[in-house]
């Protein structure tokens, strides 16, 4: 065989391909491969130098063509395996490795050549690398922040600007309370028992710390993150800072954490004996005190430096709050701020600190035994500008902005508003003389000591048409006297209460005595003023049903009138209620507080505008004749619904305040309809009565209609006289109260002899008071008349029906009036185990009733109850059963 023909072995890498090449050059005509060959193109001579040797192919052209097919048969990918995957990579189907990435990622998340849920879970090197940067970062901010904060000036701090108030017609009354009053010391003239005493109580490590606290801190984060108040810095450094920022005292993250930045430099750069000392210096104490020197001076008439360790713990728990610590109360900012109980508060603050001081070694225990009671303090008002009744208008200004949440205490200590109030500058003249006359004039304290001292007065007057408060009478002098009688005296109100009990009767109607004790209106007896109930003296309360009244140990209720007498015609003593809100019959209106119930009672006098936690409870028929304590602001304002014709209106003091942003805030007159005109004006036409021809004959104006009531207490510790006309609502209240600051429970004493008289009346000095003052407010006013009222109700008990009677000899008397009527009415006393009955009835140190502060009226301070006949409520004097009238 010819050696072309021969079959040539395969070559090595070759493949089928190339076999097939091989064929298809041999049948053209061309060469067979050499032996060996491996059919890479320098077997055939490509691709290097030409050698000499004879050409296998026929021409140039059919070489470069071969040449060409040659190269393209390389370029083309090797036919898969039978059963491969198209594209598999060689050495099997679907083996091998992963196609080479893409363009490389700075953070390979998600990740890639990860498939499912693998390609979303980051690699450790991803998450140590962004832990790191987030450290680094955190570490940046905090060196810039660091670096960019200053340490606090103390000189610079604690500056405050005045608040100018303004009269109703926008003339100045007063610039004041906000101007510092503050001195700085030196560290040495600040006593190291007050030092000991602020670480002892704030922050004991104060000497070893950094100067915050991580714990403090994150609590304060927390709450601001759930909207809540932060907690301030725990710290003394941190508290330090904070004081020396008060142009800065928003509650934000991003305050806290520049506090927390100065906090750390200031902990770094100063000494804890400077950080002491700037803390102290500014710090508020109450008082407008600020520093230790201020506070020293406030409250002791002292320098800080002679300040003993009693008084240094003192001092420590005004910190902590001056509002509920300064013996003096400020029940004006809080209902709970009474004077009583900031003494308490105050002591066992004090006492703890003491104890802590000695805990921690700062205080011997023989030294800490000399103080174990409350030092005494000074006068808490300086500025003279506040003296008169200045003070008081100022302070019931700042209480309903801040009771209200309009303006905060803080805000308002920092100053720069001014301030417009309803005050009308004239008629709070006009008030303070027409009290100081009658006062001058009657009350002789030199001359009767055992019955004219410590005789007080309060007033407010309030305009129906908007419930703007426009006068108030708070006592002889704001800085000798502290608390506003006008807007908290702790009197019971007596038969001033009755005309709640005719309103809830004309609105609610009496209970259908076959009914259940709950019913619906439409189930009840609207009743008219003509209805008639017994005026009998010692008369049996019943119940709504017909069955006698009974205390849980089975006692009846007996209601007696003033003076042992019963009104009304016999035998049985009817009276219509007309008569016996003119004459003030108890017995009549316990009786038909009993059959509306004591608890729409309740509601229509909180409709009316009286405030719930001056109301004592409804446990007793006396509820009806006024055991309760409504301030002379709230009294003035609930007789004012009746003025408008049912439409109630909060008292109010402040029109508007402005600041250098622009306008802060403007009252808006919200009316509610509390009863329905004919209710209103019903019971305005029977209180008229009272003033034409009743008990309050002696508050008559000249050519004007008055509606009014008396009102007198049992034991004669308080008398009251309420009225209005169409335009203005007018309270005048008396009382005397033993409210020396070292006395620890304010004693209300009887007035029997008072003024030169048997006994204090509604009708006496509370009504000449009134109409003294009214007389001149209203000069230049046109007289108005009272709405004409529609009849209303029905006639309830127009048939006569037995009255039982307890004893047969008491005297009766016809409903014709005497020229001057007695008012004292009295009921009687409960044994001393009925009186503890109810935890309200024997408490002596306030009861669980506190009222709120609204528009500055304010609960009742406590009171000692000395009648020897129990306490109906631990703020209110005149006997559990106390019989109130007139």
């Amino acid at each position: 065989m010819s050696e072309h023909r021969r079959k040539p072995p395969q070559p090595q890498g070759g493949g089928r391909a190339a076999a097939r090449r091989g064929q298809s050059g041999s049948s053209s005509g061309r060469r067979a491969a050499p032996r060996g060959a491996t059919g890479s193109p320098a077997d055939y001579g490509l691709g290097q130098q030409p050698v000499e040797e004879e050409r296998p192919y026929s021409g140039r052209a059919e070489a470069r063509r071969a040449a060409q097919r040659s190269t393209g048969s390389r370029r083309r990918a090797p036919e898969p395996a039978r059963g491969g995957r198209r594209g598999a990579p060689p050495g099997g189907p679907g083996r091998g490795r992963a196609a080479p990435p893409g363009k490389k990622r700075i953070i390979d998340y998600p990740r890639a050549g990860k498939y499912g849920a693998a390609r979303w879970v980051p690699s450790w090197k991803l998450v140590t690398g962004l832990f790191i940067g987030f450290i680094g970062s955190m570490v940046a901010v905090a060196g810039v922040g660091y670096a960019l904060v200053s340490v606090p000036d103390q000189a610079k701090t604690a500056n405050a600007q005045n608040n100018v108030f303004y009269w109703a017609d926008g003339s100045e009354m007063v610039a004041t309370g906000g101007e510092t009053n503050r001195q700085i010391v030196n560290i040495s003239q600040i006593p190291k028992a007050m030092q000991h005493a602020v670480v002892s109580q704030e922050n004991k490590t104060f000497y070893t710390d950094s100067g915050v606290d991580p714990k403090g801190i994150a609590r304060a984060v927390f709450n601001m993150a759930r909207g809540g108040n932060t907690q301030g810095g725990s710290t003394i450094t941190q508290q330090y800072v904070k004081n020396a920022r008060l142009d800065d005292q928003s509650q934000t993250i991003t305050r806290k954490f520049k506090e927390i930045f100065i906090s750390i430099k200031v902990g770094a750069t100063v000494s804890k004996e400077e950080i002491m000392a700037g803390y102290l210096n500014s710090a508020y104490y109450g008082r407008n005190a600020y520093g230790i020197q201020a506070a020293a001076r406030a409250y002791f008439n002292k320098d800080s430096v002679d300040l003993n360790p009693g008084e240094c713990a003192f001092l420590a728990a005004m910190l902590k709050g001056a509002t509920y610590y300064d013996p003096a109360g400020a029940v004006s900012i809080d209902p709970a701020a009474t004077p009583d109980a900031n003494r308490r508060r105050a002591l066992a603050q004090m006492q703890d600190t003491l104890d802590k001081m000695v805990e921690y070694h700062y205080l011997s225990p023989t030294d800490r035994a000399k103080y174990t009671k409350l030092p005494e303090v000074k006068n808490p008002r300086s500025n003279t500008q506040l003296s008169g009744q200045i003070g008081y208008l100022v302070d019931l200004a700042k209480a309903y902005l801040v009771n209200n949440k309009i303006i905060s205490a803080d805000k308002l200590q920092q100053g720069g508003y001014s301030i417009y109030t309803t005050f009308d500058k004239k008629k709070v003249d006009q008030l303070k003389t027409a009290v100081t006359n009658v006062q001058k004039a009657n009350i002789k304290p030199k001359q009767r000591p055992k019955t004219d001292t410590h005789v007080q007065f309060g007033g407010a007057s309030v305009d129906p048409a908007t419930g703007a408060i426009r006068a108030i009478y708070g006592g002889e002098d704001a800085t000798k006297h502290f608390t506003d009688n006008a807007d908290s005296t702790g009197a019971q109100v007596g038969s001033t209460f009755k005309p709640f009990v005719l309103a809830a009767a004309m609105k609610w109607g009496v209970r259908n005595p076959d009914g259940p004790a709950e019913q619906p209106q439409d189930e009840r007896t609207q009743v008219s003023p003509k209805s008639l109930y017994s005026g009998k003296n010692k008369l049996k309360i019943k119940e709504y049903n017909g069955d006698f009244w009974k205390d849980d140990k089975g006692k009846e209720w007996l209601q007696t009138n003033d003076g042992n007498e019963s009104l009304g015609n016999p035998p049985n003593y009817q009276i219509d209620l007309r008569q016996a809100m003119q004459f003030s019959v108890n017995s009549a209106y316990v009786q038909l507080g009993m059959d509306v119930g004591l608890d729409k009672v309740k509601e229509s006098a909180m409709d009316a505008g009286i405030l719930k936690g001056s109301l004592a409870g409804t446990n007793f028929p006396s509820f009806s004749i006024g055991i309760s304590d409504p301030s002379a602001i709230r009294m003035a304002g609930a007789y004012a619904t009746f003025a408008a014709s049912g439409e109630q209106r909060d008292p109010f003091s402040v029109q508007r305040v402005t600041s250098k942003d622009g306008e802060v805030f403007k009252h808006k007159v919200v009316s509610d309809q509390a009863f329905t005109a004919p209710v209103a004006d019903n019971v305005t036409d029977v209180l008229k009565t009272v003033v034409d021809k009743g008990t309050g004959t002696s508050a008559r104006l000249t050519g004007r209609q008055v509606a009014g009531k008396t009102g007198t207490t049992d034991g004669n510790k308080s008398a009251w006289f309420v009225g209005y006309t169409p335009q203005l609502s007018t309270a005048i209240t008396m009382f005397r109260l033993d409210d020396n600051e070292k006395n620890k429970q304010r004693e209300f004493l009887e007035m029997y002899g008072t003024g030169g008289q048997e006994k204090i009346h509604g009708a006496s000095f509370p009504a000449e008071i009134w109409h003294d003052y009214m007389e001149q407010a209203l000069k230049g006013q046109p007289a108005k008349d009272f709405p004409t009222p529609e009849p209303i109700g029905e006639i309830v008990n127009d048939v006569p029906s037995p009255t039982p009677s307890i004893t047969p000899s008491e005297t009766v008397t016809s409903p014709t009036p005497s020229p001057t009527p007695s008012e004292t009415l009295t009921s009687p006393s409960p044994s001393p185990s009925q009186s503890c009955k109810f935890s309200w009835q024997c408490s002596t140190n306030g009861g669980t009733d506190t009222g709120g502060t609204d528009g500055g009226v304010t609960p009742t301070p406590t009171a000692t109850d000395t009648s020897g006949t129990g306490n109906t409520r631990g703020n209110g004097n005149g006997g559990l059963f106390g019989g109130t009238g007139g």
